[in-house]
Order: structure tokens, then C-alpha cells, then sequence
């Protein structure tokens, strides 16, 4: 695949040229300890010039953006992206991945003409409703329940870490619609609009002091049957495929992100005094430590490299989302408790917040903090250790 990308050389020139001339100056700083509506209206201006220039779904087809892009072309945008320290669009991210994949894959055509402009266009926000209290890492177990009366679906349920909700206008929804079936094949996928009477949205404060997540109650909400998305109890089957095929271009930015943080670390080392005063960089044991953390994240790039080779030669994807997304949250954890603690108090302190930062943005506490989502979010991590378990080393499956 290296060599396939080096044929792109001509794109890739266009692109870093582009990330240059666009990448708004200065952002760091004017997001730094941003308000939410501040970081909102920041990220709504950056898709809209990314929307311009054909860039903000590079993955979506070019009946929505104007613009069809190989494979190899999204790898370039997403690599010179990160290269540029270009803002991340966090809040769209279920926008333009989840909904993306779920419509295109299962949705009518009357479904993505409501839908796909609007969120490029207009900017519109979605969130998820999967996880539930009881129901967060053995999702099929959730019990929020959607009853047909007619034309319409009856739903009444709590769903929970449903990120950016109160600022989303839609949600996609898993709900029960057979409570007598076997608990994987009772379940169904529903676009709600937030603003249906009888859903209550309640944020979460998480330990770094921000409003996140949600909560979100359901009472008594009414679904229009047309707001469904696929077949009344295939809901989980299409779940699955959606999000094993989205969470592949999602973790190719992060992944590249991490390449350039090394050597923010390394500038960390340089800056920072070791044993006797001198540089840390100096020091047997931290040069070490960051050759250790340089081969764990070659090796990210290089499982994610193979992961897009095998979707570029067959079109097909199996567990390895699954072994990188594992993989690229454990080397997160390491890799940002490593700067905290290299970086001393300095490096330990509560900074203000960078709205639309990568997942590391040199805000080092707030890094390490902020990392241990995603050993959680897009199925947790002992549920992907199952799923490798089974599906990669043929493991008996686990007791249910």
C-alpha cells in the first residue's frame, strides 16, 4: 500500500498546499478555554470550508459531495489533515460516520435526501442512542422499547453517554420492537428527532468538568414507521456493519494524529530537566522509554495500514477494526500518562479546555483524562477482546 500512496504524490502536494492556505491561524489559541457555543460556531465554520473545498466526508459518495475520493485519497486527506494540526470535528462525528454509514447502507432514498444535505449543508448534529444503564457493554440486552400503534412507533426507555445531544436535532436509536425474541434479533434502528414531544435530554458532567454526554428519557415519544431504517428487527445486524465499516476511517486520522504528538513529546523531553539538571532527552531511561512508545505506535500505523489494505484489495472488513481500536486506546493512555508525568506539575495541572483539539493536544492532564473514553465508546474494550477472541483466535464464545 506504500507504494500506492507514493503514486498520490501529486495529490498529496494539492492537499498539504490546500491545509496551508485554509487551516484557520491561530485556532489553537481562540479555542483554548472556548465556551461550548464558541467551539459550536467554530466547528460549524470549518465544515462549511471544508464542505467548499469537497474535504469535510471525504468517505461519502460523490452523489452527496460533488467529489468521489479513492480509498488512497482519504488516507492522504486524513494524514496531511493531522499533519497540519487541522481542527477535528468532534461534534459531527456520528454526523458524518454513523448516520452516513447507517443510511447508506440500509436507509430508503426518501431517508438520505431528508437527511445527508442537511448535515453538510446546514450543519446539522446527530448523536446516538445505544448505550442504556444496564445495557452499556452487552448492548443487545437494552430495554428501551418501541411498540407499533399504526403508522407509528410507541417508545418509552432511558438511553445513556449519548455524546453532544443537546446540541443534536436527530438520534439514532436502537429500541426492542419483539420483546420474545432472542435478545439480538428483537431489536430495531429508528431516526428520532430530538425535538418529538416526551424526550428529555439531561447532560452529564464528566471528570474534567465539561458537559459531554447525556442522558436521554424517553416517554411515551411517537417514531413515524417511515423514520425507521431497514426491517422491523434487524436493527442489531445492522448496527453491527455499520459501525465495524465506519469505525475503520474514524481511527485513521487519530492513529496519524499520534505520529505527530511524538514528536511533541519529543520537543517535551528536550524542554524538560532530568537528573542533574540536564535534558531529560538526556537520560538513559526516558530515551528508552520513548523508543519503546515510538515502536508501539509504528506498529498502530502498521495494523492500520493492513487494515486498509485489505478493504482497498477485497472491499471486505473483519476483526481488525476491532484489534486497532483496542490497540489505539491502550497506546493512547500510555502514551499521554508518559507526557503527564515526564512533564512534572506543570504538566499535571487543570489547563483550560481546547474545543475541537485532536485527542492529543499538548494539553497534557486534560489528554490523559480525556483517553480513557475511548476504552469505552465504540464498544468497550473487553468487548473487543471477546470479539477478537472469537473471531480471530477461534475461542469458544463467552457464557452467556
Amino acid at each position: 500500500m506504500l507504494a500506492e500512496l507514493e503514486a498520490l504524490s501529486d495529490f498529496r502536494r494539492e492537499i498539504r498546499a490546500w491545509c496551508q492556505d485554509h487551516v484557520p491561524v491561530g485556532w489553537v489559541a481562540r479555542m483554548t478555554g472556548a465556551s461550548v457555543e464558541e467551539s459550536l460556531v467554530f466547528q460549524r465554520e470549518w465544515l462549511a470550508e471544508l464542505r467548499q473545498a469537497g474535504l469535510a466526508a471525504p468517505h461519502w459518495s460523490s452523489e452527496w459531495t460533488g467529489r468521489e475520493y479513492t480509498l488512497l485519497e482519504q488516507v492522504v486527506i486524513a494524514e496531511e489533515m493531522a499533519r497540519a494540526g487541522a481542527p477535528r470535528l468532534g461534534v459531527y462525528l456520528i454526523s458524518l460516520f454513523h448516520t452516513y454509514g447507517a443510511l447508506v447502507h440500509a436507509g430508503t432514498e426518501e431517508q438520505r435526501r431528508r437527511h445527508l444535505p442537511a448535515i453538510l449543508d446546514e450543519g446539522e448534529i446527530w448523536c446516538q442512542g445505544f448505550s442504556e444503564p444496564s445495557a452499556g457493554s452487552d448492548l443487545a440486552s437494552l430495554r428501551t422499547r418501541a411498540e407499533r400503534r399504526g403508522d407509528v412507533y410507541v417508545v418509552n426507555g432511558q438511553k445513556v453517554w449519548s455524546t453532544y445531544a443537546m446540541h443534536a436535532r436527530h438520534c439514532l436509536l436502537l429500541a426492542r420492537t419483539d420483546p420474545d425474541a432472542p435478545k439480538h434479533r428483537g431489536i430495531s434502528y429508528f431516526l428520532l428527532d430530538l425535538e418529538t414531544p416526551g424526550v428529555e435530554i439531561r447532560p452529564i458532567r464528566d471528570l474534567t468538568s465539561r458537559e459531554e454526554f447525556c442522558e436521554l428519557f424517553l416517554t411515551d415519544v411517537e417514531i413515524p414507521v417511515d423514520c425507521r431504517i431497514g426491517e422491523e428487527n434487524q436493527g442489531w445486524r445492522i448496527a453491527n456493519s455499520t459501525l465495524s465499516t465506519e469505525r475503520s476511517m474514524i481511527l485513521l486520522m487519530p492513529a496519524e494524529q499520534l505520529r505527530v504528538a511524538f514528536q511533541m513529546l519529543v520537543e517535551l523531553a528536550r524542554s524538560t530537566p532530568g537528573p542533574g539538571g540536564k535534558p531529560a532527552i538526556e537520560d538513559t531511561g526516558v530515551r528508552r522509554d520513548l523508543v519503546d512508545l515510538h515502536a508501539e505506535i509504528v506498529n498502530l500505523r502498521l495494523l492500520v495500514n493492513r487494515m486498509l489494505s485489505e478493504l482497498l484489495h477485497t472491499g471486505g472488513e473483519g476483526p481488525e477494526s476491532s484489534i486497532i481500536k483496542l490497540y489505539y486506546s491502550e497506546i493512547l493512555q500510555r502514551f499521554t500518562r508518559y507526557c503527564a508525568e515526564l512533564g512534572g506539575m506543570a504538566a499535571q495541572e487543570l489547563a483550560p479546555w481546547l474545543g475541537a483539539g485532536p485527542y492529543v493536544s499538548g494539553v497534557w492532564e486534560l489528554d490523559f483524562l480525556n483517553s480513557y473514553t475511548w476504552t469505552i465508546s465504540a464498544g468497550t474494550n473487553e468487548i473487543q477482546r471477546n470479539i477478537i477472541s472469537e473471531q480471530v483466535l477461534g475461542m469458544p464464545r463467552e457464557p452467556r
